[in-house]
């Protein structure tokens, strides 16, 4: 199973069980990363998870081995998001090296150590039906969004990636960012938007710390 343009991507949000083969979890994400495979590692905060792997590889082949290697080494996978890394039809015009930014990230970005993820879709309500909505204004709320965003240039990192009909929300939001504080408010900023405030639908939040597959186990 292979992606054409761009990459797939899972996040695996994981608990221990009793026993846990530490040497083969580090042996899990090297064997993916010696296949042309990213692997993304954060201890997280909270109940819901205690560590995520986010996975990124045009092969989700390679994936699919690596999340079966980490079940073996003793890691329960309690949550999952499946995308693609994607350029939607509103970046139209955006110079190249920023669509290859989208659809062939580097992370995680240097000295972005606070993680954050959660998924999200668009209202298809009576009264807030993002699908129903003209394309220009549409355009026009993603462009607010963006420049919202943009405000935190340098503090923050984004990669939003595609997952109509691979998932249950339609798309994923991986944050990376300088401190909890700006996640904080990154998020809260952007829901004061048009788009977000009255077309965004959003699922569980996970947050945590990058931390490299070595000291995570």
């Amino acid at each position: 199973m292979r992606v054409q343009q761009g990459l797939g991507v899972v996040h695996l949000f994981c608990k221990p069980r009793v026993w846990v083969d530490r040497d083969a979890v580090i042996a899990a994400v090297r064997a993916a990363e010696s296949k042309d495979c990213q692997v993304v590692t954060a201890a997280m905060l909270g109940h819901k998870a205690d560590s995520a792997f986010m996975a990124l590889c045009a092969d989700m082949t390679v994936i699919r081995e690596f999340q079966t290697a980490l079940q073996r080494a003793g890691l329960d996978v309690v949550d999952s998001y499946v995308s693609i890394t994607e350029v939607n039809e509103y970046a139209k015009g955006m110079p190249e090296h920023m669509l290859a930014e989208r659809l062939y990230p580097k992370l995680p970005p240097e000295g972005m150590d606070s993680f954050c993820f959660y998924p999200m879709s668009k209202r298809r309500e009576a009264h807030a039906n993002w699908y129903v909505t003209p394309f220009e204004e549409r355009r026009e709320m993603m462009m607010e969004h963006g420049a919202s965003g943009r405000t935190f240039a340098g503090r923050v990192v984004q990669l939003i990636t595609g997952a109509t009909g691979l998932d249950d929300m339609e798309w994923g939001v991986s944050l990376f960012a300088i401190d909890a504080d700006t996640i904080k408010e990154v998020v809260h900023t952007m829901r004061f938007d048009r788009g977000s405030a009255l077309y965004g639908e959003f699922g569980r939040f996970y947050v945590g710390t990058i931390t490299p597959v070595d000291s995570l186990v």
